[in-house]
């Protein structure tokens, strides 16, 4: 693709509505406060670094917008529509995918199956559900076909993926929820765990789904990860955002300071 092409492509996700939109979101567990009054916005094509220490709301806010659990007050649009994520079910059919730190992986099963674990192809569609026959082939075909596309390093796509690395698992869980997520990927601390090769492979996968178009939500505490591939970061503290910086090196420390309150 060329530069004006790409010029062009995030003129055009500029222009759109955003795809995922987050206003006056709040949650309480009882008497704690876990989200107090927030604003969200992604736009595809973009990574938005979702930031904050340990309890400040992060996880809550996208276990909401992916329908683990339900906002108690505050609106959700999707590409300027306004919806309701109430199950996680739900978040799927709006496009929403996410992949969490225990990725959900099906460590004796193969790439395939672990993409279409509770969405087989099966067949004819006439027959009712529990006579349908499995149609394997063509979902091995499209999972191979993502893994191509965007690049992810696996010898042998038979090889259940308990065998496989933990950079490969990761990145077989991402190519998942991008196979799947027509709207937004929400990604946990991606790359929590893994040796430095392994990291870069997953940064450059998610590299990959902007360039594609995705929006992208990152949870991560690894600034220098935030810094060389989010477009935008948002800093959360106490269930409230506090601050959002384009992550730059001359904004780190500034970030870092939202981060643990030495703006207060």
């Amino acid at each position: 693709m060329t530069a004006a092409a790409d010029v062009r492509m995030t003129q055009a996700h500029m222009n759109a509505p955003p795809a995922l939109t987050v206003r006056g979101a709040t949650k309480r567990f009882g008497a704690v406060v876990a989200l107090d009054g927030v604003d969200l916005t992604v736009r595809r094509g973009e990574v938005l670094a979702l930031l904050g220490d340990n309890g400040a709301g992060k996880s809550t806010l996208i276990k909401c917008v992916s329908g683990v659990h339900r906002f108690d007050s505050g609106s959700v649009e999707m590409n300027g529509v306004p919806v309701e994520v109430t199950s996680p079910a739900v978040a799927r059919t709006l496009g929403i995918e996410t992949v969490y730190q225990d990725l959900a992986l099906f460590d004796n099963l193969d790439p395939a199956a672990n993409f279409y674990a509770g969405r087989e192809t099966a067949g004819p569609r006439w027959l009712p559900r529990g006579l349908r026959v499995l149609r394997r082939g063509p979902m091995v075909e499209t999972t191979a076909d993502v893994l191509k596309r965007l690049q992810v390093g696996v010898a042998d796509a038979r090889t259940t993926v308990g065998l496989m690395s933990g950079g490969q698992r990761q990145a077989i869980a991402v190519a998942r929820a991008a196979a799947f997520a027509t709207n937004v990927v929400i990604l946990d601390e991606p790359t929590a765990a893994l040796g430095v090769r392994e990291s870069r492979r997953v940064l450059d996968l998610i590299l990959r789904l902007r360039d594609e178009g995705h929006a992208i939500v990152v949870i991560s505490h690894a600034m220098d990860h935030v810094m060389e591939i989010a477009d935008k970061a948002v800093v959360m503290r106490r269930g409230r955002m506090v601050g959002e910086e384009i992550p730059r090196p001359e904004n780190r420390q500034k970030i870092v300071s939202l981060i643990v309150g030495g703006d207060d």
